[in-house]
């Protein structure tokens, strides 16, 4: 997807948390019938606005941004991610993607750490779109869930995450989203949080990373690489079950 065309040499985090004080959080609200808002708004310094979206697994999300200054960026940031981005838009680029899983997607704007230590200023505009249906989670009545969870199952895989090098296993969780190997993986990373991988009708098509996403088979086992070094293997069972 196009939310994996990144400078591999891009920073990973972007210049604050949203539990910092110094953050505006406001929510994205689309007019009846429209797919998309554009919104407007002036930083200085360390200014930082979080907009939130809530979208769902298999939307398309579109993020544009106009500014009066070229220092003037913005990240998009996975549901409960309060630093880690799916995208670090430095390279001015617009961004367009396939969404991983259903929640609160934040696009974080902000000045480049220099820009900001001179107190420079910008106005911008920010289009936000999100288009495409929704694949919803199959209901518990046609695959049982995991007690107190919205996962359907689990399994230990063999995985190589972000910032390691060497295999090791990492508890996989999955949401089937159809009976045809349409799901969300959700793998825990044991200094990340947590990876999320879509699959459509059985092949991987989107995550939450901003490395490109690869993947070739192994039996019955897709075997997904972001980037260079990270690899999960993911058996056909945990995706569609059987």
């Amino acid at each position: 997807s196009a939310c994996a065309a990144l400078i591999l040499a891009q920073p990973a985090f972007s210049m604050a948390s949203a539990a910092d004080p110094g953050i505006r959080r406001q929510q994205v609200q689309f007019a009846k019938g429209a797919s998309s808002a554009s919104l407007q708004g002036k930083l200085k310094g360390d200014d930082t606005v979080d907009y939130v979206v809530r979208a769902g697994a298999g939307q398309t999300l579109t993020v544009a941004l106009k500014k009066t200054n070229p220092q003037n960026y913005f990240n998009v940031l996975p549901p409960g991610s309060t630093d880690v981005a799916m995208y670090v838009g430095q390279t001015g680029d617009d961004f367009k993607g396939v969404l991983p899983t259903d929640g609160d997607y934040t696009v974080r704007v902000y000045l480049m750490r220099a820009a900001a230590r001179r107190n420079e200023a910008s106005a911008y505009k920010l289009t936000v779109g999100v288009t495409g249906r929704a694949l919803a989670a199959l209901p518990a009545s046609q695959d049982a869930v995991l007690p107190g969870t919205a996962f359907h199952a689990s399994a230990p895989i063999t995985c190589v995450p972000f910032l390691e090098t060497k295999p090791r296993q990492c508890d996989a969780f999955v949401v089937r989203r159809g009976v045809d190997g349409t799901a969300t993986v959700e793998i825990a990373q044991p200094n990340s949080g947590k990876r999320l991988i879509l699959f459509v009708q059985g092949k991987p098509v989107a995550s939450d990373s901003q490395d490109a996403l690869s993947f070739s088979r192994q039996g019955d086992v897709t075997v997904v690489k972001l980037g260079t070094d990270e690899r999960y293997d993911i058996p056909d069972a945990l995706v569609s079950g059987g």
